[in-house]
């Protein structure tokens, strides 16, 4: 006779329930971390994707630029308040509001763009204070057309390039929609925000204000003025199309601004 074949005796059902529920829990917790580590990368991934002659890369501590400088993302303080965060932005703090492109649907509840890290534009554009942004300023023709004169941005980043395509087809509008684009109300200026003392997009010479003749501006509102705008969308549309974004989607509503933000327009 040949032996016998023992047989494992069978698990116990709850002791492999209890296996499986671990594995699954450990699973869901990878894949949440994952899925979390995802969501923190995507703005910075935008940020290097989209300034390509400064940036290289990024990881979950540091910003990396070509010239080897290691910038750190965040300033250890994750629970910093709106007013906090726009007077000593970190650069997870500047790209911590999504910014959406296209028709205003409402009136904003948030300010996209406003939280500005001081560091990374200074470095990036130079400081004024210094001349670092006088440098690289141009003249541009503003929809000269119309005569709108001209004005002066920085060639940093391809800007001045990238306004001037913006004018040329501000510029082809009919009049009741190009009499809002021009004169300019100011580009360069090494000046900082009013309400918060920080550098403006302005300083680096990223920034343009359009006629103030149709602007509309928070601090120029009464205090219990609700949101307010004259801008049309297809002025807004065109500047978001060249990497511009526009102050009318910030609850501190500022119509007749735009800067050049587009890692801001590139996210998801």
């Amino acid at each position: 006779m040949g032996a016998a074949i023992r047989h494992a005796p069978p698990r116990p059902m709850h002791r492999h329930r209890a296996g499986l529920a671990r594995v699954t829990c450990c699973a869901l917790t990878l894949l949440a971390g994952i899925s979390a580590a995802t969501a923190a990368d995507q703005p910075l991934d935008a940020l290097v994707r989209t300034y390509p002659d400064f940036l290289v890369s990024h990881d979950d501590k540091a910003l990396v630029w070509k010239d080897g400088t290691h910038m750190p993302v965040s300033d250890g303080r994750p629970d910093k308040s709106a007013e906090e965060k726009l007077r000593h932005a970190s650069l997870l703090d500047q790209l911590s509001v999504p910014y959406t492109a296209g028709p205003l649907e409402k009136p904003p509840a948030d300010d996209p763009g406003r939280f500005r890290n001081t560091a990374f534009f200074d470095k990036m554009y130079g400081d004024c204070s210094k001349g670092g942004v006088q440098r690289h300023l141009t003249k541009v023709a503003w929809l000269p057309k119309s005569g709108g004169g001209s004005v002066q941005i920085t060639d940093v980043n391809g800007i001045a390039g990238r306004l001037r395509a913006v004018s040329q087809e501000l510029d082809a509008l009919p009049p009741e929609l190009r009499k809002f684009a021009f004169p300019s109300a100011g580009t360069f200026n090494c000046r900082t925000v009013k309400d918060t003392g920080v550098r403006s997009m302005h300083a680096w010479g990223a920034a343009i204000d359009l006629n103030t003749t149709f602007a509309n501006y928070w601090l120029w509102s009464p205090k219990d003025a609700s949101y307010r705008n004259q801008m049309p969308m297809e002025i807004v549309q065109i500047f978001e199309k060249h990497g511009f974004i526009w102050g009318g989607k910030w609850a501190h509503f500022d119509t007749m601004h735009f800067e050049y933000r587009p890692e801001l327009l590139e996210r998801p």
